[in-house]
């Protein structure tokens, strides 16, 4: 009797809990690694097809008419030789093709563009990999027959087939009695033209559905791939080594904490004990959690237009603002934001306390 290896059952990212950073994904986008569905390009593409087919039709009959006229009345004439036949024959066909191609191509590249958010240009999906080519027929069974997606993805086949079949069943039956009557009373044009409403019909109706199955699918790749973009915890461990260096990321880092404490600057301010000014090109909010840290803490500061903003905010809340060029310029200069000022600036910082203390009794 043989046996199943278990392995094929157990999780596909075992060891693998956390959330891809945004950097794993900025690599994986290089590489031309995005969460994309195919199934809803197809079905775009087939959608636009259909409605140009429907927006078309009467040009598409006249051109066919032209062309069989052509044919039937040349059948004989001894002037037109086979090459003749197969250039007319091969213009045509282009003409009629041309739309559908162009429309074909466009709903594409939109339907990529909207899914990647933006174009991709990568060789690696296209560049020569020998281990995809060495078959790995125990990992193809175990991703199709079990894993979500392999089971997704049957699912997915069965009801599509099953729902265009009995879309295409009950339309027919739907237009029996006009197909019928058109074959029995009808000139052969009427009952083409009857089947060609018929398969529009059925056209449009599966066209719709297919889409709605693209995008159903298009979220199901979206968490697969996020799934299989998740990290162990000793990969952001490395990752994040292997960051430290980078000029790009740290400047990037710089740049969103900067950005961070810019936004927190009034919610300081507004919080804070006391605001330190110079009294024009620097400003620093000082507060003091007494039950959490033995002296205060430098909670925003700001040089310029943002130390006039700081002052405003300050006179708006009814923070005391207290000036003092050389505590200010210091402050600024030596202590970092959250950071507790050092034991140097106690004095002044005791004195300024007591200058609130004396403001609030003056009131």
């Amino acid at each position: 009797m043989s046996q199943v290896d278990l392995q094929w059952f157990g999780p596909e990212d075992e060891g693998k809990t956390e959330e891809p950073t945004e950097h794993r994904l900025r690599e994986a986008r290089k590489k031309g690694q995005v969460a994309k569905s195919q199934e809803l390009n197809g079905a775009l593409v087939f959608l636009l097809g259909v409605l140009i087919l429907l927006f078309l039709a009467p040009w598409i009959e006249e051109k066919l008419e032209e062309v069989m006229k052509f044919f039937f009345n040349h059948i004989n004439d001894s002037k037109v030789d086979n090459g003749q036949y197969g250039y007319i024959f091969l213009r045509y066909f282009l003409i009629l093709f041309l739309p559908f191609g162009i429309v074909g191509a466009i709903a594409a590249v939109v339907s990529n563009l909207i899914q990647n958010k933006g174009f991709i240009f990568s060789t690696k999906p296209i560049s020569m990999d020998f281990k995809k080519v060495t078959p790995k027929f125990g990992e193809y069974f175990r991703r199709t027959l079990f894993s979500f997606t392999g089971v997704f993805n049957i699912a997915k086949s069965i009801i599509k087939v099953v729902v265009i079949a009995i879309v295409a069943i009950i339309v027919i039956l739907a237009d029996k009695d006009k197909i019928l009557s058109s074959l029995n009373v009808g000139t052969p044009m009427k009952a083409l033209r009857q089947f060609a409403t018929t398969a529009a019909k059925i056209l449009v109706i599966c066209a719709i559905f297919l889409v709605l199955v693209g995008i159903a699918d298009f979220f199901v790749q979206k968490r697969e791939f996020r799934r299989k973009m998740k990290m162990s915890k000793q990969e952001v461990k490395q990752e994040m080594k292997e960051l430290d260096g980078d000029p790009e990321v740290k400047s990037h880092l710089d740049s969103a904490q900067k950005e961070m404490l810019r936004q927190n600057i009034p919610r300081a301010v507004r919080e804070a004990d006391v605001l330190i000014t110079n009294p024009t090109h620097f400003a620093v909010a000082i507060q003091w959690k007494r039950e959490v840290n033995e002296a205060p803490s430098v909670t925003a500061k700001g040089e310029d237009r943002t130390a006039l903003n700081m002052k405003e905010i300050a006179r708006e809340n009814d923070i005391p603002i207290v000036e003092n060029r050389p505590l200010a310029r210091g402050l600024y200069t030596d202590v970092q934001i959250g950071a507790i000022i050092p034991e140097v600036y106690w004095r002044a910082i005791a004195t300024v306390y007591g200058q609130i203390n004396y403001m609030e009794k003056k009131k």
